[in-house]
């Protein structure tokens, strides 16, 4: 079984397709960024828990993000789309095709 992670009551593990939504203060303003991608690795524990987010950008660009699970600044994760895989880590993902 794939490692996975719950946040906020939302449950998620290698492989997924996940939007990971971002609150940022800006002065008075607030700004939310979402990024979304799929989730290739879980590292850490307790409270230094960290996953990593890849998608693929403009031309074909790989792109990715690691952010730590207990952040305050994710308001929110929703898992688009079920990963169906035995790995622990999908760094295989980021060679060229």
């Amino acid at each position: 079984m794939a490692i996975q992670a719950k946040i906020k009551e939302t449950e998620f593990r290698i492989g997924d397709l996940v939007r990971v939504i971002q609150v940022f203060h800006e002065g008075e303003k607030e700004r939310s960024s979402p990024f979304e991608g799929t989730v290739i690795a879980i590292k850490g524990r307790g409270i230094n828990k960290m996953f990593t987010v890849r998608r693929i950008g403009v031309d074909g660009i790989g792109i990715e993000r690691i952010f730590p699970l207990y952040s305050p600044t994710i308001s929110k994760i929703v898992v688009k789309k079920r990963g169906d895989t035995k790995r622990a880590k999908l760094y295989y993902l980021r060679k060229n095709k």
